[in-house]
């Protein structure tokens, strides 16, 4: 095996770190990734920084917590200036390419004050999360009464569908995302009902198979160095497989809800509003976690079987000795764990996530198949990345450490000891609901080995959870007097990392401390007596001058 030369940052979306196998689930066996496991390291205490598709992956993307890249939500631009682990990595001299989704916005209006042309090399970067784009597909194309959710969803997907003799305005949901009666009626997606029909459409065709290829000819045209973001649309709602994995799985391999009924009655309001929403009443309903969890479970099933078609195409190409192999997910799913559905909430369900990394390097053969317990965040991939490339990590900017320490052996654990996850939901209902001002619909969660809290800023008391006794998250103590010490010191660890110096991102730590005793050199003085009372070099510029006598003209 030899040092990496390449990068395959695969991502899928709302991917539960606990329905792989090799994450312990008992009835979704996942082979092939468990089998990438075996030969990395698994990483078993990941997190997101934030609950939500776009701003999660914009972390990711630029190495930086939601509250220094300013994308809170989805459908928030990137602002220009932000570096990207694409900016990043082709300082190093790797490209930075993209096959998939992003969920990444333009900072438009800030192009434009700019110059910045959308179709010029820079502006496009810029427009592309600091991607080059070989596909980009959202993989979303609702259309309500107001239009289109993203004028550009599915676009490559659906003219290619429609080659392939799919007809209609929009096949992405009429065959991918919907099953079919005996009449012909199309059973929309969007219902739960319908998630137990097989999607109108060869397996063959669906979206993830699709993206595979997609993915396996852009490595084949590649020039190396290069860095492929394969971004997968799936698991991700709505929840429609295709034959036969529509009813690979049934009720009675559903994992019973993590839940309890104490739990619902004595919910924090912030929390009980979201339990009570109408995604967190639906997924409440066993009707719903009948229909939904197998077809999500056969989503799991189809990306794992593509996944080893990947695997194998670069094991017969010969690139499983020269490419790092990354699989993570851009957020988890409750599925009705704590009376909720969809991610947008603090708990394992939803912002603890899996990460695989598979170094062919011969530093990490000491690691094959570790299971590591560290505390990791997901803005760790882009120093990594940087690193593999041989680059020099920019620490001023980029905010998360590097893991090859961990990957080849010389470390057991990151420098941190909490991770930090972030929630601005003052663009949904939910703030609406709670009767909150942008401001103050905003939470953050600070978690170590120990303990959660959850605070949250329209005045309302924590959230604390004990991870040692409670794992499964169920016992609210923020009330707890008896925890108001263990309070105060998690509330410690959020105020040390909101005094972080994230924003001075111009000069590096090296360039501030040569900046210290630089100006002395360029003649500035201040506070001196006497020439004799500092070092000469110092005042040679202003000793035996002579000048004309100017003070009288007359």
């Amino acid at each position: 095996m030899a040092k990496a030369k390449n990068i395959l940052f695969i991502m899928f979306d709302q991917l539960r770190w606990d329905y792989l196998s090799c994450y312990g689930h008992p009835h979704l066996h996942t082979p092939n990734i468990d089998r990438l496991a075996q030969k990395g390291v698994r990483f078993t205490r990941a997190y997101i920084q934030s609950p939500i598709c776009g701003s999660s992956r914009m972390s990711t993307y630029t190495g930086r917590y939601v509250h220094s890249h300013g994308a809170s939500w989805n459908n928030i631009p990137l602002k220009v200036g932000e570096q990207t682990m694409g900016d990043h990595l082709r300082k190093a001299g790797m490209d930075c390419w993209l096959v998939g989704k992003t969920h990444m916005k333009a900072d438009a209006e800030g192009m434009a004050r700019l110059g910045l042309e959308p179709d010029s090399l820079i502006g496009a970067r810029i427009a592309e999360c600091g991607f080059d784009v070989f596909e980009r597909d959202d993989g979303m194309n609702p259309v309500g009464y107001d239009g289109p959710y993203d004028e550009n969803g599915a676009r490559a997907y659906n003219a290619w569908l429609a080659s392939k003799g799919y007809g209609g305005d929009n096949p992405w949901h009429d065959y991918a995302n919907s099953g079919i009666d005996d009449e012909g009626n199309v059973l929309s997606g969007w219902f739960l009902k319908n998630s137990s029909e097989p999607a109108n459409i060869a397996e063959e065709d669906s979206e993830t198979p699709y993206m595979t290829r997609r993915g396996m000819e852009f490595i084949a045209q590649a020039k190396e160095p290069w860095c492929c973001h394969l971004s997968y649309i799936k698991p991700h709602w709505p929840y429609v497989v295709p034959a036969p994995y529509h009813n690979m799985f049934g009720p009675n391999q559903i994992q019973p809800p993590v839940r309890s009924q104490r739990e619902y009655d004595s919910a924090h309001p912030v929390l009980r509003a979201f339990m009570d929403g109408p995604v967190g009443k639906s997924f409440s309903q066993d009707e719903v976690r009948n229909a939904v969890i197998p077809a999500y479970m056969g989503l799991i099933k189809q990306c794992d079987d593509q996944m080893g078609v990947l695997f194998n195409w670069l094991e017969e190409n010969g690139r499983l000795d020269d490419t790092m192999i990354v699989i993570t997910s851009d957020h988890g799913d409750f599925l009705g764990d704590h009376w909720m559905g969809e991610k947008m909430f603090f708990h394992d369900a939803s912002v603890k996530v899996p990460l695989i990394i598979y170094d062919p390097s011969r530093q990490a053969d000491a690691t094959r198949g570790l299971v590591c317990d560290a505390l990791v965040e997901c803005i760790d991939l882009a120093p990594t990345f940087v690193e593999t490339a041989g680059g020099e990590v920019p620490d001023h900017i980029l905010e998360g450490h590097s893991l090859l320490p961990i990957l080849h052996g010389k470390a057991e654990k990151t420098p941190r000891d909490f991770v930090i996850c972030e929630y601005d939901y003052s663009a949904s209902p939910m703030a609406d609901k709670l009767g909150k001002g942008v401001r103050e619909a905003v939470m953050f969660m600070v978690a170590d080995d120990d303990w959660k809290l959850i605070h949250f800023e329209g005045g309302e008391r924590p959230i604390l959870f004990d991870l040692k006794n409670d794992p499964d998250e169920l016992v609210d103590l923020g009330e707890s007097e008896e925890h108001q010490q263990v309070i105060v010191q998690m509330y410690d660890k959020l105020f040390k990392w909101s005094r972080r110096n994230s924003q001075r991102t111009t000069r590096s730590h090296e360039q501030l401390v040569e900046m210290r005793t630089k100006s002395r050199g360029r003649g500035v003085i201040i506070g001196v007596y006497d020439e004799n009372d500092v070092p000469l070099e110092l005042t040679t510029r202003y000793r035996d001058l002579k000048a004309d006598d100017k003070r009288s003209r007359s």
